[in-house]
């Protein structure tokens, strides 16, 4: 039998060239650690990642458009999903489930946006439904919607600066030229490293309006214009004019709304149609039965989804002498058809943030770390930007 080689005690490596060889303890505070190894990662997150630009958009967003619109989909007809997925793969590397659930939530059929950028054909969920899954990419279809002219106009006039992909063969743009305040119509929720985002859509004319309005008096009443954020689900929203003041002067807080039913008084039903954007059905409908189940709630004999082709619909059945009115109150003091939108608007630091143009344009040193900041600060900062674009 051969003999075992044995190890060779106290062998050593020296090679300079290749890190980990070396066995050594280091002595270092933790301040330090957390500055070296720690601070990189969460920078290239909120940077990279998380929290959207001044466009309105996170980089997984603008790299997905940015490929569609390299393909030719703002004219040509619509193409599988599958085809502008392995596409947008050259510029982002994350992986093609990553990137089809960012087409997901920017498409039509989903309706988590109040002006889609995707014009989509095929199964594509519901942002109201939990378990209304999306069909896979090859068998959908995609296209860019009409509004995203206004997201490319003039980007070959050298209005904004390319920047390589991640492995420097091809060219992307840092930001996209949108000619209008994008980042306070889409919808954008972020979730980064110590920080979070999360920016309410508002009504696209009445934004345009206030920048029109601003840019002619920068002292405008910015709430006579922007009442209020607008939801791609509707709902009713409970209005709090001293909220909304906060949430303009500070950049963050909270906004409440409220399901929208009616009464079918044949049939002693509640049809529930519109619900708030940040809850599904199958959660409306599970916590009911919770109160059912628990004997707090006994007006309802029976309760399902009817949701389909027309829309949203959640059929409340009533008990004989039930009262609608004094049902859906009671519902809502228990917040079931309620719910709370947070808000929060961060901006500043290094990731050529929401008023980066703003302090430059104003001779502001930037802070060092990001902060919420008013509503009209961001106007001002996007139509800052514009200007400078077309410049």
């Amino acid at each position: 039998m051969a003999k075992k080689k044995t190890p060779q005690e106290g062998k050593k490596f020296d090679n300079p060239n290749v890190m980990g060889l070396h066995a050594e303890v280091l002595e270092q505070p933790i301040t330090e650690t957390l500055e070296l190894n720690y601070m990189p990662y969460a920078m290239s997150v909120i940077v990279s990642r998380a929290i959207p630009e001044i466009d309105g958009f996170k980089p997984s967003h603008r790299k997905l458009l940015y490929t569609m619109y390299d393909m030719g989909l703002l004219t040509k007809a619509r193409t599988k999903s599958a085809n502008v997925v392995g596409a947008t793969m050259k510029l982002n590397p994350h992986g093609d489930a990553a990137i089809y659930d960012t087409m997901v939530r920017l498409s039509r059929g989903y309706g988590a946006l109040l002006h889609p950028f995707v014009d989509s054909k095929g199964n594509f969920g519901k942002v109201y439904s939990r378990d209304m899954a999306w069909a896979a990419s090859r068998y959908t279809e995609v296209k860019l919607d009409t509004i995203c002219g206004e997201l490319f106009r003039d980007i070959d006039q050298d209005t904004v600066d390319f920047v390589d992909n991640y492995d420097g063969k091809l060219k992307e743009p840092a930001l996209l030229p949108t000619t209008f305040p994008n980042v306070l119509v889409a919808a954008n929720q972020g979730i980064a490293v110590g920080m979070a985002s999360n920016l309410c859509g508002f009504n696209l004319g009445e934004v345009c309006e206030a920048a029109i309005a601003r840019m002619k008096n920068p002292e405008a009443d910015l709430l006579a214009i922007l009442k209020a954020p607008d939801f791609s689900t509707g709902g009713q929203l409970l209005y709090d004019q001293k909220a909304l003041e906060d949430i303009y002067r500070t950049g963050r807080g909270s906004v409440k709304l409220r399901a929208k039913w009616n009464y079918s008084k044949s049939e002693n039903l509640i049809e529930v149609t519109e619900i708030p954007y940040s809850t599904t059905v199958e959660a409306i409908i599970d916590k009911v039965a919770e109160l059912i189940k628990a004997g707090k709630i006994r007006e309802i004999s029976d309760m399902r989804d009817e949701t389909g082709l027309d829309g949203l619909k959640i059929a409340i059945d009533l008990k004989r002498g039930t009262d609608p009115d004094k049902l859906m109150a009671k519902l809502g003091r228990r917040r079931i058809p309620e719910a709370s939108l947070l808000f929060a608007c961060l901006a500043g630091g290094a990731a050529g943030g929401l008023v980066g143009m703003y302090l430059f344009h104003h001779k502001i040193r930037k802070p060092k770390f990001y902060v919420t900041v008013p509503l009209l600060v961001i106007l001002d900062a996007v139509l800052f930007a514009v200007v400078l674009m077309r410049t």
